[in-house]
């Protein structure tokens, strides 16, 4: 096994930012002891996009979620993603 640098103390994120830019973390870090990181909080990033849709199909997604007791761009969500996942 190889002998791992020690981690510099940091004084400022800007510091650390800068040294992680420029070092290679497998020569500070035992990389095969690592734990998956779980952030449940953690909201996944999102992009506007404009989608035309006739107003006939845009009233029956509204009553749609509106039985559901939830936005439609939701369901629309919901529905894209779930199609998705049974696609693959």
């Amino acid at each position: 096994m190889k002998k791992l640098k020690k981690i510099p103390d940091f004084k400022t994120e800007k510091e650390e930012r800068e040294f992680w830019e420029s070092h290679d973390s497998s020569e500070y870090l035992d990389l095969s002891k690592a734990e998956r990181a779980v952030l449940p909080n953690l909201k996944p990033s999102t992009k506007t996009i404009s989608l035309r849709l006739p107003e006939g199909l845009l009233d029956r997604i509204k009553v749609e979620a509106n039985k559901r007791d939830m936005p439609y761009q939701s369901l629309i969500k919901v529905w894209l993603a779930k199609e998705i996942q049974e696609s693959r």
